[in-house]
């Protein structure tokens, strides 16, 4: 087979070692990049570049993670601007070949034409009951109507994730993420959001584990609560809603939530896609935009934390994701994050005097 030199090739790309040492780029590389990237050759990517994943944190600092699949990352230039780009890497023995995409307007028509297509089923379902409702008012019982009523509250909640979750994506991918921090009862939060779920999944038996005296973190419940919602959902979708366990641990300096399922797992090849773009697998109960899973590790991320996924076939998986207790001094400088006074717990101790 006649191999084709880098420079024919219509995509930027880089040459590595598999450790991640930039070897090579080819002309459209240096295009998308800048001149001056040839001059950073036999430096590590993650530090030549600077490369951060959604919401900021850095990424590709000791070599190419291994995942396989679109990923979106930025890439700060040589100049000191920016770029977003769609990053898919294959190694091959000792060299790894690093194709950069920039995201820009294909990537959001793509989230576009997959919002559009997941908000259609709600409205259709809203805007038929209301209908029925308003025309046969006087012939529906009181049961009817509320059954009517709380399935149109529940496709109203829908669509607001939905627009939530189109909101999110801009602003990870724009760097423009706003963080409003308080102090968070976390084991009250997942409480929450298990008792939200199993309105929706009838057969969800979850068990919430958390030890006495867990620590608050500082961060913002909407975002920490859009990702226990993720986690919970994606479990009784694709793994088991029979013995769920979400679980809490303090560490040194942070709290961990974990999300573990008693399910079939997920296998090794899907485990390495779960956090891509788009990415569902075709398993139990498929639906969605496949963004949720991605959005989460750019929100946990944005907070300073880490998302993780673990699965063995035929035991289940586990899901779970650190948040720093409190990530800035309070009296500092707080990045991303907006301030409107001092911050306020939230959580069964929220109405307390």
């Amino acid at each position: 087979m006649t191999s084709v030199p880098i420079d024919a090739l219509p995509d930027a790309v880089l040459v590595a070692t598999a450790d991640g040492i930039l070897t090579a780029l080819n002309r459209v590389a240096l295009d998308v990049l800048g001149a001056a990237a040839a001059d950073l050759i036999g430096r590590p990517l993650g530090e030549a570049f600077h490369v951060r994943a959604p919401g900021g944190a850095p990424t590709m600092r000791e070599g190419w993670p291994g995942q396989e699949g679109e990923r979106e990352v930025t890439f700060r230039r040589p100049d000191g601007t920016d770029l977003q780009v769609a990053v898919t890497a294959r190694v091959d023995g000792d060299v790894a070949i690093v194709a950069l995409r920039p995201s820009g307007e294909r990537s959001g028509i793509a989230v576009i034409s997959t919002i559009s297509h997941e908000l259609r089923s709600p409205l259709t379902s809203v805007k038929g009951y209301t209908s029925l409702m308003l025309s046969r008012w006087d012939r529906l019982k009181d049961e009817q109507k509320r059954t009517m009523l709380e399935q149109v509250h529940h496709d109203a909640d829908r669509v607001t994730r939905l627009v939530t979750e189109l909101l999110d994506i801009s602003r990870l991918e724009t760097g423009r993420l706003v963080l409003r921090r308080q102090l968070v009862d976390v084991p009250a939060l997942a409480a929450s959001v298990v008792d939200k779920v199993a309105m929706g999944v009838a057969d969800l038996d979850c068990e919430v584990e958390f030890p006495d005296g867990f620590p608050r973190v500082y961060a913002d419940p909407d975002k920490v609560e859009q990702v226990l919602t993720n986690l919970v959902e994606n479990a009784a979708k694709y793994g088991s809603p029979a013995a769920m366990r979400v679980s809490g641990d303090a560490l040194d300096g942070v709290v961990a939530v974990t999300v573990r399922d008693t399910g079939e797992g997920i296998p090794q090849g899907d485990l390495q896609r779960v956090f891509t773009k788009f990415f569902r697998r075709d398993h139990g109960r498929p639906n969605g935009t496949g963004l949720g899973l991605w959005i989460s590790q750019g929100l946990v991320e944005a907070h300073g934390g880490v998302l993780t996924a673990e699965s063995e076939l035929g035991s289940g998986s586990t899901f779970r994701f650190t948040l720093p207790i409190q990530t800035f001094d309070q009296d500092g400088a707080r990045g991303n994050d907006e301030r409107d006074g001092d911050p306020e717990p939230i959580g069964d101790d929220a109405a307390r005097p």
